[in-house]
């Protein structure tokens, strides 16, 4: 992401040289972005969002409906990017789009639809042309509730777009694709050198076409990338090393009653190994944090003797088995 970021505005330089160095155009290449579920992905537009000093919005591609359909229109995506530009189209037309959860907009079926896919393929063919480059009318208030405003065109030649999702399942594609169960010596040759644990590394644009995305929408996104799933480094990292890291949080919560909280090693240990198992990724961290310190953030306020207390193993692993999340096992 941040070698497409650095030549997107390189190429925006290069726009503006002299007319000498203007024998050679460099196009611009969207990105899509294949990863589970709490690998990170919104979080790496994020931050790219607070690194640089660009327009930027972060889009959601689950509310985005065909257009004349009850739903946000396609255009509503370049709304939000013109209101983080303050309104200023020429600035707008350099910014950085991020769509999340573009893999809820697949078709149905792997075959072309007879009748009308509202939120899926329909919204596929709207982002077309958008994604490439052309000059769209966008309502600059939004669609439909000021019918009566007037519509600002802004051209997406030199907008960046980066589309992110989990494709639940992909997996499957991608196994079936690599022939992992398929039968013979030469078969079993070709599927040993396979990282059956990680298949999301080895997903390919037709992949995303088996899982329902139109190939013209595969075509406009050139740079297709994957995020590894956390392992339990990342994860212990995550839950102690950050500014907004579940134990500096509940450590301030408790501050802020007068109460000093510490956790034991071995209880960061327990609940990155549970986060593991789960998969969940660093989303299943806080819901196992949850489950382990919900009594004692119900009973201690109310204790003014407690002025101190450490969350043991015994104490969490007691704590997660009374829990329903203890039932949650990941085949």
């Amino acid at each position: 992401m941040s070698v497409a970021v650095y030549n997107h505005y390189k190429r925006l330089l290069h726009k503006g040289k002299p007319e000498k160095d203007k024998d050679v155009e460099i196009e611009k290449s969207n990105i899509i972005m294949v990863g589970e579920t709490g690998t990170g992905k919104t979080l790496l537009a994020r931050t790219i969002a607070k690194i640089l000093n660009v327009p930027f919005c972060i889009a959601d591609a689950t509310v985005l409906t065909e257009a004349g359909y009850v739903g946000e229109d396609v255009e509503s995506v370049l709304t939000r990017l013109l209101q983080s530009a303050d309104y200023d189209v020429a600035a707008a037309e350099k910014g950085i789009v991020y769509i999340d959860e573009i893999d809820k907009i697949a078709r149905k079926g792997d075959n072309p639809s007879i009748t009308r896919d509202v939120s899926g393929e329909g919204v596929q063919q709207g982002l077309l042309k958008m994604l490439e480059s052309t000059v769209i009318n966008v309502p600059p208030q939004g669609g439909r509730k000021h019918p009566e405003q007037k519509m600002t065109p802004v051209n997406t030649q030199h907008i960046l777009f980066i589309c992110g999702g989990a494709f639940d399942g992909i997996e499957k594609v991608i196994a079936r694709r690599l022939h992992t169960k398929a039968i013979g010596y030469s078969a079993k040759d070709r599927a040993a050198g396979i990282d059956k644990d990680n298949m999301m590394q080895y997903v390919a644009p037709t992949d995303l076409k088996s899982f329902g995305l139109i190939p013209e929408l595969i075509g406009r996104l050139p740079a297709l990338t994957f995020l590894n799933a956390l392992d339990k480094t990342s994860l212990r990292r995550i839950l102690t090393e950050p500014k907004n890291a579940l134990t500096k949080q509940y450590e301030k919560l408790f501050d802020l009653e007068g109460i000093k909280l510490s956790f034991d090693d071995d209880v960061l240990d327990f609940i990155v190994d549970k986060a593991n198992e789960f998969k969940l990724g660093a989303r299943g961290l806080r819901s196992i944090c949850e489950a382990i310190m919900i009594d004692i953030m119900f009973d201690l306020p109310s204790q003014k003797s407690v002025k101190e207390f450490t969350v043991t193993l015994d104490y969490a692993m007691e704590k997660l088995n009374k829990s329903n999340l203890n039932k949650l096992k990941v085949a």
